[in-house]
Parts: C-alpha cells; structure tokens; sequence
C-alpha cells in the first residue's frame, strides 16, 4: 500500500494526466510504449514538453517529466506483470481515485493494443540483462608455475576485463591464457565483431 506521500504524488501525477486532451495523452504515451517495445532508445522529455506547449497545454518541464515517469514506470510495470488491459485500469483505480473515465479509456485502448508486445520485450530485456563490457586489459607474461602449460617458461597473456552489471556496479573479471588460446579469443572477437558490423 503507498504512503501517504506516495498517494498524494500519484494523485498529483493523475490529476495532471486527466488535465490532458485525450489525442496529447494518447500521443505521449505511444511515444512511451515505443521505448518500451524496443523501437525507439529513448523518451523525449523535451519534445513532449514542446508538443504540450503546441497544443496549449501549460505545465513546467518537471511537471511533464513527473508524467512521464509515472506512465513509463506504470507501464513498465504492468508489461512485467503480464496485466490485462482490465487488470491494469483495476490497477490504476486501486492507486488513486482521481482518475477521470476519458483518460481510463485512453491508457486501456493503448495498453489493449500494445500491452502484450510490452511484456515481450520485457521479457526478453530480463533474458538479456547481461552485463556491458567497459574495458579490457592485457599483459603477456611468463609461467613460472602452472596448471595448463606443460613446460615452465611459457608464454601466457593475463587479462582483466571490467564489466559494468545491469545493476549499474562494475565487476572486474581476471584469467589468464595460453597464447594459442588468447590467439583463439582474438579471432572469436574479430568475428563477433564483422557480424556486428551487419546488424
């Protein structure tokens, strides 16, 4: 159940939705769910804030930004939890009562429309939350002792990878190869990167 802070934020956040023409709601919206089915990298706060200021519709740049933040986190939400165009209107009455019934209909025929493309990209966001490579360092050295070479003094190269989670940390992975497996690595790179380069 929300705080008494976080319900007066939500019925802030509605109050200010249900101020907006229908047609201005259904277009920054659908400029949400296009981030969140993968079409787009990103939600323009800015022009959404222009697109407001056209259509006459006068609220701070914050004010629009708490709105989309609300529809992109309800959103988000309701495609990981796999939520029924009735189920996330349900939802959205339970969290606050301010919700006018124009602007109801508007978020359930949209989230009719692209609710079920929502949770499958969600779905395979959650698959693919792998984490991004940030740096790569290497040295070569000799092997004094050990496991995988069969005679001392041979060649191995060290590396240290910095791998930043989808948790936002960065973790450093460390191992060390033999030069006819580093040689076997660097061409696997190369590889991955010309297909890459297709895409």
């Amino acid at each position: 159940m929300p705080s008494s802070e976080e319900s007066y934020g939500i019925k802030n956040v509605a109050d200010k939705i249900c101020r907006l023409p229908p047609d201005l709601l259904t277009e920054t919206s659908q400029h949400i769910l296009a981030y969140l089915q993968g079409q787009t990298s990103g939600v323009d706060s800015a022009e959404i804030s222009h697109r407001f200021q056209r259509a006459g519709v006068s609220l701070h740049h914050e004010a629009v930004q708490s709105i989309i933040r609300f529809l992109l986190l309800t959103f988000r939400s309701a495609g990981k939890n796999n939520l029924s165009a009735d189920d996330f209107v349900s939802k959205l009455e339970e969290s606050c009562s301010k919700w006018s019934k124009t602007s109801l209909q508007v978020l359930q025929t949209l989230w009719s429309e692209h609710g079920a493309a929502v949770h499958a990209q969600q779905e395979a966001q959650s698959v693919l939350s792998i984490g991004q490579l940030v740096d790569v360092q290497w040295k070569l050295g000799m092997a004094v002792s050990s496991d995988t070479c069969r005679s001392l003094n041979s060649p191995y190269v060290s590396l240290l990878l910095k791998i930043a989670e989808p948790s936002g940390q960065i973790q450093q992975r460390a191992f060390e190869m033999t030069i006819p497996q580093f040689q076997n690595f660097h061409k696997q790179f190369k590889e991955m990167a010309v297909i890459m380069e297709t895409v």
